[in-house]
């Protein structure tokens, strides 16, 4: 019996980093606009995927929030259902987040004139796990940017005239435009003290803000902006140090770097935003700190196209990144697919989960060819590399 329990206790660890890997698309594939999931692990250990759905996005007013849940007990999705619709609205960009209190948190941008800085932005926070529907929480978030236009002119001085830096100047001493505008696209993030930082994008600007409340969401400020060359979409993780990392997608000029930005003050001032060495084409990243300390993004890893979706580890706190490896390559060179926009996160039992937008554009336009894809994996399949 003695002879037994070595054994296990020997071979147990060894199996938890068998590399592993399964994935599964959520739905059927469908003519529909499925796009930008979130993906969180419910307190009692289900997984909840949400993504916005529709015939477009913000030109089509029948954009809605969809949802979808596995229970943990389950190896299939359940049926899809609708989880916020704003009736002659898009709503889009969702952000799901599950804070210390064991609540669910739904976060998203309606666009009330079909054009992203429009955008306003909603959320509801409930612990009623099952239904769906006893949302504790349902506001709006309303917000004055912390000394948005000073900021902003301190970081457009270094630019070289131009007619686009003119432009930004006047728009962020204008109160609506520097107000509205501001959208999710990845998890917020809680820092010890019980601070939420939500990451915020605004496609007006082609900047970022990271929205902060301290009361569990009854009311808001912000940071003061961050300022580059196209910085949107920001994913934070914070080091051991306490300090913070966003990691922002690139929509402006080459060369295409994830963008990159620190603070020292819990979220409220941040670094000038800088390139960092990483690849990226225009789209969605998102970076998490795991249990054992190591840091994990999933990005598409390339300057252009969407077609290379790779997850990467680094066990410095991002100064480099020593193993990667795929989720998505399709190496057609027409029509490639489009794998993109992730959602990540580490479940309880270790388990990274990813979530993404799956488009399979060599297919025919009038054919079903988008869903939303789960993948599930460890920390050895990542390493185990391509």
């Amino acid at each position: 019996m003695r002879l037994c329990w070595i054994f296990l206790a020997l071979s147990v660890p060894a199996l938890a980093e068998d590399p592993f890997h399964e994935a599964e698309l959520i739905f059927p594939l469908e003519h529909w606009h499925n796009h930008a999931s979130s993906i969180v692990e419910l307190p009692n250990g289900d997984l909840f995927v949400c993504w916005y759905n529709g015939s477009g996005e913000r030109q089509a007013d029948d954009v809605k929030i969809e949802g979808a849940r596995r229970p943990a007990t389950e190896k299939q999705w359940g049926r899809r259902f609708t989880l916020a619709d704003t009736p002659g609205f898009p709503d889009a960009n969702p952000a799901l987040f599950v804070d210390s209190r064991k609540r669910l948190w739904l976060l998203w941008p309606v666009i009330l004139a079909n054009e992203w800085h429009t955008a306003l932005m909603k959320y509801r926070i409930t612990t009623n796990f099952q239904g769906y529907g006893g949302w504790e929480i349902s506001d709006t978030m309303l917000f004055v940017p912390t000394d948005f236009a000073a900021k902003a002119a301190e970081a457009l001085a270094k630019w070289p005239d131009s007619e686009r830096r003119q432009r930004m100047l006047e728009r962020a001493k204008d109160k609506y435009f520097s107000r509205m505008g501001w959208m999710t696209r990845v998890h917020p993030l809680e820092l010890p003290s019980g601070r939420v930082l939500v990451p915020l994008y605004s496609d007006g600007y082609s900047w970022s803000l990271i929205a902060i409340t301290d009361d569990g969401g009854l009311t808001w400020k912000t940071s003061t902006p961050l300022v580059g060359g196209g910085n949107i979409q920001p994913s934070l993780v914070r080091r051991r140090d306490g300090s913070l990392v966003a990691y922002m997608r690139d929509n402006g000029p080459p060369p295409k770097r994830i963008h990159v930005s620190t603070s020292t003050d819990d979220g409220l001032t941040w670094s000038p935003v800088a390139d960092s060495d990483l690849p990226n084409p225009g789209a969605g990243i998102e970076a998490i700190s795991l249990q054992d300390g190591n840091w994990a993004l999933v990005y598409n890893d390339t300057e252009r196209g969407r077609h290379s979706l790779a997850v990467a580890l680094s066990d410095d706190e991002g100064k480099t990144w020593k193993w990667k490896r795929h989720l998505e390559l399709d190496t057609r060179p027409q029509n490639a697919g489009s794998f993109h926009y992730p959602s990540i996160i580490q479940a309880s039992d270790g388990m990274l989960h990813v979530s993404y937008s799956y488009f399979l554009n060599h297919l025919p336009a009038d054919a079903p060819r988008k869903s939303i894809k789960h993948a599930r994996f460890n920390v050895g399949w990542v390493k185990q590399g391509d």
